[in-house]
């Protein structure tokens, strides 16, 4: 109704915009735009729409934690409760049933990311940045190649750049009569609600796009350069003029991967060094679900219902008693070690809800602060969950998969070091 009674409005006050718009109403049905269709050949991964393994997340079962030889209903008491995989940094995740983990992650995980061109070149951009909530609605689909799919043709560009990323994201408002005849477009089904465009998943010619560096931390790892596919509707919807956009869309590049030291086991140990994309500091985000309901009791105040999608993990597990994984050191998953090599210490990211793209002032990172400072490597910040590193390169986890602790010790956060900068007694 307030839509109607706004659409009235204009016509009132502008007669002219009436009469473009009986005009103009025809054209629209005629040119509809919907989602991008399938890409060809291909099927798109992540379990299907309205099905999620977090649909009882607020159950309060999942408060308490139960002995880790407690099976029920012949299934592991401590067990993978869900997966996710997060392509695009900072946009929408991606939920699995299961997923293959390969030396920087999760597959797929952070291998792509926006940035801005500052003084020193390209800026990684995440939600922490003022401004860059928008993200948080943005939603990547990985599509990849299906020969049973009746246009499956290996000479595609869908196939030779082994599958694509499709991404989709609001429409930014239109002012004046532009801004009406899009409402009405959207209202009546005629114009989707979502912009969409896709990217190879993979840079199919080495010559197509360039190689540059991109600073995420303290890091400038080399990036391919995707920004040429990014339409103008999406620079606006990010708030940049498309003709002086400061805007990039990145990729990562397996051969410039960032080798990780600070907390992590050595080549020594493992075999090798392990290497991110554009995560922040490690391979693989676990989160507790008993710890997040913990904090997600006190700061009810604020949040009722604070998901632990805000926290962004790869993987979420059910069974361990609230905290119980602040001193795991070493765990193993589908039959692999798996180092716990250091708590998640917390940025006010999670302050930002998923749904809506709006930023609390204050929780939750009030209320981690205000007793989970428990590192004494960074007490000026809160820790919820575990970063990790696989000491195999390439296995699969699955939802339900067990979670066995191997080993438990003491933990001391390393901050982030400048290339050959030294921590002091390490």
């Amino acid at each position: 109704m307030a839509f109607l009674l706004d659409v009235a409005t204009n016509w009132v006050i502008s007669p002219s915009a009436l009469i473009l718009l009986i005009c103009y109403l025809p054209i629209l049905f005629l040119c509809r735009q919907r989602h991008a269709h399938r890409p060809k050949g291909c099927r798109r991964i992540g379990v299907p729409a309205g099905q999620s393994e977090l649909l009882d997340e607020y159950d309060p079962k999942y408060s308490e934690g139960v002995p880790a030889s407690q099976n029920h209903d012949g299934k592991p008491a401590w067990r993978i409760k869900a997966l996710f995989t997060y392509p695009l940094k900072s946009c929408a995740g991606i939920e699995l049933k299961t997923s293959r983990v390969v030396p920087t992650g999760l597959e797929f995980d952070r291998q792509f990311v926006f940035a801005e061109n500052g003084p020193e070149g390209w800026d990684c951009r995440t939600l922490r940045n003022a401004g860059y909530q928008k993200l948080a609605l943005i939603v990547p689909e990985i599509w990849v190649p299906n020969p049973s799919a009746p246009d499956y043709d290996p000479a595609s560009p869908e196939i030779q750049s082994q599958g694509v990323m499709v991404i989709s994201y609001p429409r930014a408002p239109s002012q004046g009569v532009m801004g009406i005849l899009t409402s009405i477009g959207v209202f009546a089904g005629v114009l989707d609600p979502m912009h969409s465009f896709q990217v190879p998943l993979h840079p199919a010619g080495l010559t197509s796009y360039p190689l540059v560096p991109v600073r995420i931390w303290k890091d400038k790892p080399l990036s391919y350069d995707y920004t040429s596919l990014i339409p103008g509707s999406l620079h606006r919807y990010l708030g940049f003029t498309p003709s002086a956009s400061r805007l990039a869309l990145l990729r990562a590049s397996s051969e410039h991967s960032r080798e990780i030291f600070r907390n992590a086991p050595r080549k020594e140990a493992i075999g090798f060094q392990p290497t991110t994309a554009f995560a922040d500091a490690y391979p693989i985000h676990l989160l507790n679900l008993a710890s997040h309901r913990d904090v997600a009791a006190r700061c009810a105040y604020a949040i009722p219902k604070l998901s632990v999608v805000r926290f962004r993990a790869n993987i979420v597990v059910q069974g361990p008693e609230a905290f119980a994984e602040d001193h795991w050191t070493k765990i193993q998953i589908a039959g692999v070690e798996i180092y716990a090599a250091c708590r998640t210490v917390r940025c006010k990211l999670p302050n930002v809800d998923p749904r809506t793209g709006i930023r609390h002032p204050a929780e939750p990172d009030k209320t981690l602060k205000a007793y989970r400072r428990i590192d004494d490597g960074d007490r000026t910040n809160a820790c919820l969950g575990m970063q990790l590193v696989p000491a195999a390169e390439n296995f699969k986890i699955t939802v339900g998969d067990e979670i066995k602790v191997l080993a438990v010790g003491a933990h001391r956060y390393i901050k982030m070091l400048a290339p050959g900068e030294k921590v002091e007694g390490v």
